[in-house]
């Protein structure tokens, strides 16, 4: 089955977002645990997340891909502003556990200049904090485009900080495709190739969920601009070379494109129709 869906406002709650999905032929779907640019959280009403979770049942809905607000930096060279994120993500997974089993994605961080290693270091140092035992959500560091100083831009940063982390087995991964391609992975004419790279460095196992973009920019551009599908540098034969490809069945795809609701049901459709499972 092609698990796929887009960025959805919880402004709303967890069963408009599920109707929502559907309306649009999604079966999944992705919205910030918070307001993106800030840091207010709406409250969680407990009657609209049981109503979701059984239309979620009935409608058979693959994981969710929650994303943590773009503002969240575990790695900046503000304490001010890691504390910010170490108490955002704690709230962040202690809600998360409303709706128990699905995947909290986050950008691992720009070290703002004191390097991938101290970066590095920082990201883990967080996780090991938050991270317990009991929880039952999954949490995915993004592959990044590598813009400024942000971590993730390869594979190896991400298997660095997974290999810092002692809960090491809370941690997957969510593979951006303009991210990798702007990073300077070659997912157009070596889509393979990618893939056995990052099974040999983080392993495939570790790979939870999608954000299928297409690229405003050229390849290895660290730009990190998303397009609509089959619009950009990156093109709809290689979306469909991945949604069919037999390493990544079964993964939630989240479109980020440029759209309102009446384009990822567009876009929806054009993949559904390209899918040979």
């Amino acid at each position: 089955m092609l698990n796929i869906g887009c960025h959805l406002s919880a402004s709303k709650g967890y069963l408009h977002m599920g109707k929502e999905a559907t309306d649009i032929g999604a079966n999944t779907f992705a919205f910030f645990t918070r307001n993106p640019r800030g840091g207010s959280a709406k409250a969680i009403d407990t009657d609209d997340v049981k109503a979701f979770l059984e239309y979620a049942k009935e409608h058979s809905f693959a994981m969710l891909v929650a994303h943590a607000p773009y503002t969240l930096n575990a790695c900046s060279n503000k304490e001010e502003t890691r504390e910010f994120a170490l108490n955002t993500m704690k709230d962040d997974l202690a809600r998360m556990e409303y709706t128990p089993h699905q995947y909290y994605n986050f950008h691992p961080g720009s070290h703002v200049g004191q390097g991938e290693e101290t970066g590095i270091e920082l990201i883990t140092k967080q996780l090991n904090t938050v991270l317990t035992k009991d929880m039952t959500t999954t949490v995915l560091l993004e592959t990044m485009a590598g813009k400024g100083s942000e971590i993730g831009r390869s594979f190896e940063e991400l298997k660095a900080i997974i290999d810092g982390v002692e809960l090491d087995e809370k941690l997957g991964v969510c593979l951006d495709t303009c991210h990798v391609y702007d990073a300077g992975y070659d997912i157009v004419n070596d889509l393979d190739g990618v893939l056995d790279e990052f099974d040999r460095v983080i392993g495939l196992e570790r790979l939870k969920a999608m954000h299928m973009n297409d690229s405003k920019n050229p390849f290895e551009s660290h730009k990190d601009r998303h397009e609509k599908i089959g619009e950009g540098s990156i093109g709809l034969d290689t979306m469909i070379k991945i949604i069919n490809h037999p390493k990544l069945q079964g993964l939630p795809i989240i479109l980020e494109t440029p759209n309102e609701l009446d384009g990822y049901a567009h876009e929806i459709a054009v993949l559904r129709n390209a899918y040979n499972g």
